[in-house]
């Protein structure tokens, strides 16, 4: 399939909110599109360059739907997605006003992996953080008892690099992951995430 690409500093993960804030014409237009067809647009890791100029992407990225948008006071578009599946670009191009364009590969949903017992105790902390997250949260269905659901909300939340969230972004294994995540919260917090 094609779709618009949109290069960020950011990682977004399937079911993960994205709030943006647009002014360049060449993404004001892609958002007009997407909104009158429903149809998703793609994000992806920057790895080279910047979001307003030249840049180049990791491969993996996540389709991203409009959920919401508003006129800020500033004039600015506001607009909310949240992610859904992960793709694979396969290539690009260019089009006049400057907006790429990728053919992708999207990568199959896995498969609502249940949570171990020993990472129990992350799914609590994450219900805490969550709650106390507020508004970018609020509206979001909560799938505690979901391996996969918990590592990429953890995943988007932990502050560290984006290389490392690109790599659990790619990683296919949903137990794998939560693994990852639970050795870089021992070493943030010590003992209180799981043993």
């Amino acid at each position: 399939m094609k779709i618009p690409l949109f290069p960020l500093r950011t990682v977004l993960y399937p079911g993960g909110p994205l709030p943006l804030r647009i002014f360049e014409s060449r993404y004001l237009d892609m958002i007009s599109a997407c909104l009158k067809t429903s149809e998703p647009f793609g994000v992806l890791l920057i790895k080279d360059g910047d979001e307003t100029g030249e840049a180049s992407t990791y491969s993996v990225g996540t389709l991203a739907s409009i959920t919401d948008w508003y006129q800020g006071s500033d004039g600015l578009l506001g607009v909310t997605a949240v992610g859904d599946k992960r793709f694979r670009l396969l290539s690009t191009e260019k089009q006049a006003d400057g907006l790429l364009v990728g053919e992708v590969e999207v990568i199959e949903s896995e498969q609502s992996t249940p949570i171990p017992e020993k990472f129990q105790p992350l799914a609590k902390i994450l219900a805490g953080i969550l709650d106390d997250l507020g508004k970018l949260y609020q509206s979001f269905d909560r799938h505690y008892d979901d391996a996969s659901w918990v590592g990429y909300r953890f995943a988007e939340i932990l502050p560290v690099g984006t290389v490392q969230k690109q790599f659990w972004l790619e990683n296919d294994e949903p137990l794998q992951r939560l693994e990852l995540i639970n050795r870089v919260l021992r070493e943030v917090h010590g003992p209180t995430a799981a043993a």
